[in-house]
């Protein structure tokens, strides 16, 4: 017809829309927008690294003493500096960040474990489970935390040593101690996600096809409620850290022959005015260690949060 122009393919043709990217891409396009998150990993992970493989390129000893190179500062032979008795600070640091990490991770464990269990209990029970475990919930955040981690430490510390050996039995105790005290807010973040998902149309549906409560937990309750649960775990990591640090600056912790960041800490009080690297090292890591795990914990709380537009 005269006039008339053919139309290109491009306009006769709809456009072909992008392919949805996988649940996992998508979590990480939208963490990778949290600049200081991902600085943050980056940054744990090197802390990570060097107390795992820094005792390979730095192979000193953490009980070598050299009373002539006490309380010095750092050095190309110390470079962290040497505390009281000459022994070197960043074999010790290196020694004892792992315990430090280790008892974290491990105390973060403990606690996601007992928290979804019982939250998972309560949002499931819709009669008298679900106030006796808000109750002993209720109780458990109630209880001061501090006296009643001397007071475990003071009643089980000795038995479990001769039980587990001295590192261990302590190990052991201190996770314990910490993750079975910390489990409450993933308890009652778990039993409100449970709460909100049970009444979901895609669980109703599951339901009328005859799926039993054990299946409905596993295949589509827990599954849309690990994001929060993530979340909390990884600040957990740090409030364990703290937590074990306070208890070796207290003294009741591991060990004194046994260096962990809090002890390193405890030891350097009383020469803070000669030796203030002694300080500040040990509690330089502690502040990189928890400022990070929080920086990670706000990234995943912003990707895992589909209602956050990024």
């Amino acid at each position: 017809m005269a006039g008339s122009t053919l139309a290109s393919p491009s306009d006769e043709a709809p456009a072909l829309a992008r392919a949805p990217a996988s649940p996992g891409r998508e979590t990480w396009r939208r963490f990778r927008r949290h600049r200081l998150a991902v600085a943050s990993v980056g940054v744990l992970a090197l802390l990570v690294a060097g107390v795992v493989f820094g005792g390979l390129l730095w192979p000193v000893a953490i009980d070598d003493i050299d009373f002539a190179a006490q309380l010095q500062g750092p050095s190309w032979d110390h470079p962290f500096g040497t505390d009281d008795l000459g022994q070197d600070l960043l074999a010790r640091m290196i020694y004892g960040g792992r315990i430090s990490l280790a008892v974290g991770f491990a105390a973060m464990a403990v606690a996601s474990l007992i928290g979804v269990l019982v939250g998972a209990l309560a949002g499931m029970s819709r009669r008298l489970l679900d106030p006796v475990l808000m109750w002993l919930t209720d109780l458990f955040l109630s209880l001061p935390q501090l006296p009643l981690l001397l007071l475990v430490i003071y009643l089980f510390r000795d038995s479990l040593k001769a039980v587990f050996g001295t590192q261990g039995g302590v190990f052991l105790m201190i996770v314990a101690v910490i993750g079975g005290l910390r489990w409450m807010p993933v308890a009652r973040l778990v039993r409100a996600q449970f709460l909100t998902l049970r009444e979901k149309e895609f669980v109703e549906a599951a339901r009328s096809q005859g799926a039993t409560t054990g299946h409905l937990v596993r295949r589509h309750i827990l599954p849309n409620a690990l994001g929060p649960v993530i979340v909390a775990a990884s600040i957990e990591v740090s409030a364990a850290i703290i937590a074990e640090s306070t208890l070796s600056f207290l003294g009741l912790g591991f060990p004194p022959d046994i260096p962990t960041w809090g002890r390193l800490l405890f030891d350097a009080k009383d020469h803070l005015d000669v030796a203030p690297h002694w300080a500040l090292f040990p509690g330089g890591a502690i502040f990189l260690t928890v400022l990070s795990i929080n920086f990670i914990g706000d990234g995943l709380r912003d990707a895992l949060d589909p209602r956050r537009v990024l």
